[in-house]
């Protein structure tokens, strides 16, 4: 059974509905910052405060409204814009399904037959294993170690458990 294809459109519909947010909230910011500097620009020509006064109320608190309202809208479209992407990619998983489980299991790591283990550590393995080759402190595997199930096997390399019995004292 295959998956149902999403709409092209349907995709892009909610990035499209993102745009005209961002467009709004780059306009505010923009006229926001023009009548910051008028504003300043008419405070900076009057020496007396009761005539900077309606500059500061026509342009500067409006402007720095403007700068506000665009800030805020820049940050509700960003978060929109990247929840329609992240709905986007869902959707393309979906209809990608999931892959057939195969039987075959992948190709070991390791191969060596030699086993290796760390003084002090928990695991032994195979001798060209990815965690222990190259590292000096590495030391054959103990079969008493082994058989006394101090040691567990690694779950990387996988080493088999090869029959081992203590030899006895002598």
């Amino acid at each position: 059974m295959r998956a149902a294809q999403p709409d092209q459109t349907a995709r892009s519909a909610g990035l499209r509905a993102v745009r005209p947010v961002l467009w709004t909230a780059f306009a505010a910011l923009a006229a926001g910052a023009v009548l910051c500097v008028i504003g300043w620009y008419g405070i900076s020509g009057e020496r007396f405060a009761e005539r900077q006064l309606p500059y500061l109320a026509s342009c500067t608190v409006p402007g720095a409204a403007l700068i506000i309202a665009g800030a805020v809208l820049l940050t509700h479209g960003r978060s929109t814009l990247a929840t329609a992407r992240v709905e986007e990619l869902y959707e393309l998983l979906v209809a990608a399904g999931t892959a057939p489980a195969t039987t075959e299991r992948p190709a070991p790591v390791a191969t060596s037959g030699d086993l290796l283990m760390i003084p002090g550590g928990t695991l032994w393995h195979r001798a060209d294993c990815p965690l222990v080759a190259g590292k000096p402190e590495a030391v054959p595997a103990d079969a008493h170690i082994l058989a006394t199930g101090d040691l567990s096997p690694c779950p990387i390399c996988e080493p088999q458990a090869t029959p081992l019995t203590p030899s006895p004292e002598r």
